[in-house]
C-alpha cells in the first residue's frame, strides 16, 4: 500500500485496528463467572455459621448459668456452714439460744469466732462465699427463723427425702431446727404470690437474726437443689444438713 493510500483509509476512519483473540474473551468469562460463584458459596458457608451460632448461642448461654449455679450452692452452703459454727459457739461459750446465739449480718460471720486462749478469731467464712454469685448486686437476701419461705423449703427437703426431715445429729442444731423450723402437718405447698419467675428480689432485709440465705434471683434454674427449680427458693442454712 503506497501512502496516499495509508493517508486516505486513516482519514475516513479505515485504519486497521489490532484483531480481537476470541479465546481471551472467553476466559475473561469463565473466570467472571468463577468469581461470582464463589462468592455465592462464601455467602452460603457464612449463612450456615452464623445459623450454627445462633442455635449455639442458647446453649452456651445454659452452661454458664449452670456454672454460676454450681458456684452459688458452693458458696451458699458455706455460708451455712458459717452460721452453724457462729451458733455453736454461741450456745457453747455464751450459753444463750434460739435468736439471741443467731448472726444478723454477713460481717459477724466474716469476723469470726474467738479461738479459746488466743488472740485472733478463725475464720468461718470466706469473703467470696459472701457474694451471691447469681444476683446482679452480689448480696444475699437472709431467710428469717419461722418465716413462711422456710417453711416451704422444709417442705421441699421432706418430699425429697421421701417424706421425712433430716435431723441433725448435734443436740444444739436440733434445738435450732426444732425453735426456728417446727414440724409441719402438711406437705402441699400453698405456694406464693410471686410465682412469675424473672428479675431480682428488691429492698433492704429487715434487721434481725437469721437462719439461711438465698439468692435475690428470681429466675428458673437449670439445676436442682433437693428439687427446686427456682433461684430464690434454694435455702443454704445449717437446719436440714
Amino acid at each position: 500500500m503506497n501512502l496516499s493510500s495509508t493517508l486516505h483509509h486513516n482519514i475516513y476512519g479505515l485504519a486497521c485496528e489490532p484483531s480481537l483473540d476470541v479465546s481471551d474473551l472467553k476466559i475473561g468469562l469463565r473466570t467472571s463467572t468463577e468469581a461470582g460463584y464463589t462468592l455465592v458459596a462464601l455467602l452460603a458457608i457464612m449463612t450456615l455459621l452464623a445459623l450454627f451460632a445462633l442455635a449455639a448461642a442458647p446453649s452456651i448461654s445454659q452452661q454458664a448459668l449452670r456454672e454460676r449455679e454450681k458456684e452459688a450452692i458452693y458458696r451458699g452452703e458455706q455460708v451455712a456452714d458459717a452460721i452453724r459454727d457462729y451458733y455453736l459457739n454461741r450456745t457453747t461459750t455464751l450459753r444463750v439460744i434460739g435468736d439471741q446465739a443467731l448472726p444478723t449480718s454477713i460481717e459477724q460471720l466474716l469476723e469470726g469466732i474467738p479461738v479459746p486462749g488466743g488472740s485472733k478469731n478463725r475464720q468461718i467464712l470466706r469473703e467470696s462465699a459472701a457474694r451471691d454469685p447469681l444476683s446482679s448486686s452480689g448480696e444475699w437476701r437472709f431467710v428469717r427463723p419461722r418465716s413462711e419461705e422456710l417453711m416451704n423449703f422444709q417442705r421441699s427437703v421432706m418430699i425429697y427425702a421421701g417424706n421425712v426431715i433430716p435431723t441433725p445429729q448435734n443436740p444444739q442444731l436440733l434445738q435450732l431446727q426444732q425453735f426456728a423450723a417446727p414440724p409441719i402437718t402438711s406437705l402441699v405447698d400453698p405456694g406464693t404470690s410471686d410465682s412469675a419467675p424473672g428479675g431480682e428480689s428488691s429492698g433492704l432485709d429487715s434487721s434481725g437474726p437469721f437462719v439461711g440465705v438465698a439468692s435475690r434471683s428470681r429466675k428458673n434454674s437449670v439445676l436442682y437443689y433437693y428439687g427446686i427449680d427456682r433461684h430464690d427458693r434454694w435455702i443454704f442454712t445449717p437446719l436440714f444438713r
